[in-house]
């Protein structure tokens, strides 16, 4: 033999580790009564034990075998209430510190767990709760959750409520509920976030009572149900026939439906902490209602939930109380240019809910400001329908809220009457060449020469393609071309929902074009527009200093005009019989016009700037 096999695997020099030797050996004394003193009976079937060994591997039997109690002058001792397959499962793990798990019924592990945690085994409890952890299934969770509350398992029960969380309506629907102690059915529908329509929980609970007829008072089980959250139908159809809830009861329920009071504090933010406001549905629920708007990123600072998974219910919120709201605002994710679709929903009772806000159509980005009727609301259900990168919503911050603000709607879409196509209402340039990001739409029509100040592409090849933050509905938009010489463009601009269906709304591919642009059309959606150069009378390169959209001017603010009604060149009388006239071109005047921006997602491959003349932009 080598000294390596002396000394043990791995062992260090002068180290000589043989712990498998040793579990080995111990483990021949399971079941053998070689060196018993000690014969421990369950449910009449002996078991030969040794004292030394029971006692080294637990506190219990430290106690029953050798602290003075009448068990320790015996040497046959009756466990009483114990499970015989769990115990000898046990007790094998006692001598060599294994037992397989998956070679046992789901009842015989958790009898099990409740020796391991009645004689003191620490580790055991722990990795049985892991191993529970890992085969949690709807048929199973209400037993496991009930032993975990039972043996107070703290990780192990927080484990099963977020499980039963995500599955609720199955849960109370399955047969397992039924077998659920009158403890652990108080405290898992007492949970906010145990989402299930309240009619559905008091039926779950009619039955669970109807199976434990010798439950004490089981009218005492309904206060777990929150009678106001049901309509009058279901109050009066479902919950009084029962005569489970006294009439008395129902009434309040009633009377509390009828003259509940709904805060309207103008222009506050409902949706706080403070005001009681909790994130019942989502993952990494802390985040969303913290207020901060600044520091997130890749991991960390968002709320979420998966798009499109079987039973995922989206980010819901329960607001503090009643709350009129009539305007929500929200940050997604916006580290990169992805975009996002998804809907609102609002409800009183988590069971009739009104969709007050529709963009799975749109790409929306960043900050959403969204108006809509005002509403008596109490939940709030955001689902996130589309994301461009992956199949993850992630919303940052949310905010709730009534607002005197007079705001045109037009199709559930905001009509604007200020400039969308700026920075701070999430609107960004994602095609097009700039000596700085977003040129195009910071609002500066002043500060522009031959080297910076616009935003251009070479003729024949891109353009200009800008994503307002969400959808608008638009009827109009402005653009200065840069004007610095004489030189003239044509174009033609184009507007989008999706960056696949494209129309024109603008068509000067035929017209000499200068300066200030003002476009009109029939109000539409946008959330894309994309302005493409056809020609510059200097060089090959498309420029454009401004966007605003829609315009900010009225029709009144341009220039008057003026009317000839003939033209003679040269003229056609002696110079002498007509006055001399000295004409002086008055300069045409410049109204900002501004239009509601359009969402976009997708972002469009990097443009090469053109090679310009020397002293041309």
């Amino acid at each position: 033999m080598s000294s390596h096999h002396h000394l043990g695997p791995n062992a260090p020099t002068g180290e000589i580790e043989h712990i498998n030797f040793l579990s080995e050996h111990i483990g021949k004394l399971y079941l053998n009564d070689e060196y018993s003193d000690v014969i421990l009976t369950v449910d009449g079937q002996p078991f030969h034990g040794h004292k030394v060994i029971l006692a080294a591997r637990s506190d219990y039997f430290r106690a029953l075998l050798f602290g003075g109690m009448r068990e320790s002058q015996q040497t046959e001792i009756e466990l009483k209430g114990t499970s015989l397959v769990a115990f000898k499962s046990l007790l094998k793990y006692i001598y060599t510190g294994h037992i397989s798990l998956a070679n046992l019924k789901e009842d015989v592990i958790l009898d099990v767990l409740g020796l391991a945690h009645q004689y003191g085994f620490v580790d055991l409890e722990a990795s049985i709760s892991d191993y529970l952890r890992d085969i949690l299934q709807i048929r199973n969770v209400c037993i496991i959750y009930d032993a975990a509350r039972l043996y107070q398992l703290q990780f192990l029960t927080k484990v099963c409520g977020t499980f039963m969380d995500r599955h609720a309506l199955e849960i109370i629907h399955h047969d397992s509920f039924l077998q659920l102690s009158p403890y652990a059915v108080k405290e898992l529908l007492s949970r906010d976030s145990f989402y299930a329509q309240e009619v559905e929980i008091f039926r779950a609970v009619c039955q669970w009572v109807n199976a434990s007829p010798d439950i004490e008072n089981a009218s005492k089980m309904m206060s777990v149900v929150r009678l106001p959250l049901m309509s009058l139908s279901d109050l009066l159809t479902v919950v009084r026939p029962t005569e489970l809830v006294s009439p008395d009861t129902i009434l309040d329920a009633i009377q509390e439906q009828i003259h509940f009071v709904a805060i309207s504090v103008p222009e506050e933010n409902v949706a706080l902490a403070r005001h009681g406001t909790q994130v019942l549905q989502g993952e990494m629920r802390n985040a969303l209602l913290d207020g901060d708007s600044h520091n997130y990123d890749m991991e960390r600072g968002y709320t979420r939930h998966a798009i499109n998974e079987t039973g995922d219910h989206g980010v819901l919120i329960k607001l503090g109380t009643q709350a009129i709201v009539n305007h929500i605002k929200m940050l997604l994710w916006d580290r990169d240019l992805r975009s996002y679709s998804y809907y609102i929903e609002v409800s009183m009772d988590q069971k009739d809910w009104v969709r007050v806000i529709d963009h799975t159509r749109y790409f929306c980005r960043s900050w959403q400001y969204l108006y809509f009727p005002s509403r008596v609301v109490r939940y709030i259900r955001i689902v996130g329908t589309n994301n461009t990168v992956n199949k993850v919503f992630h919303i940052v911050s949310f905010e709730a809220m009534f607002t005197h603000k007079e705001v045109k709607l037009a199709k559930g879409l905001v009509v604007p009457k200020e400039n969308v196509a700026m920075i701070d209402k999430s609107a960004t340039v994602i095609e097009g060449v700039s000596r700085s990001r977003n040129a195009l739409l910071n609002g500066d029509t002043k500060n522009y020469d031959w080297d910076s100040g616009y935003t251009c592409h070479q003729l024949g090849s891109g353009a200009l393609l800008v994503q307002l933050g969400q959808p608008y509905m638009i009827h109009s938009m402005r653009l200065l071309l840069w004007d610095c010489d004489s030189r003239s463009y044509s174009y033609y601009v184009e507007v989008s929902l999706n960056m696949w269906d494209w129309e024109v709304v603008a068509d000067k591919t035929r017209e000499i074009c200068q300066s200030w642009q003002t476009l009109r059309f029939e109000p539409r959606p946008v959330v894309f527009i994309r302005i493409v150069g056809t020609h510059n009378t200097a060089n090959e390169v498309f420029h454009c200093v401004h966007l605003e959209c829609p315009a900010q001017c009225e029709d009144s603010a341009l220039p008057s005009v003026f009317h000839c009604v003939h033209l003679e060149c040269p003229a056609q009388c002696e110079d002498s019989a007509l006055p001399s006239v000295t004409i002086t071109p008055s300069p045409v005047s410049s109204c900002p016009l501004n239009l509601p921006a359009i969402e976009d997602t997708a972002s469009s491959p990097p443009v090469v700037k053109p090679e310009a003349e020397e002293g041309d932009p």
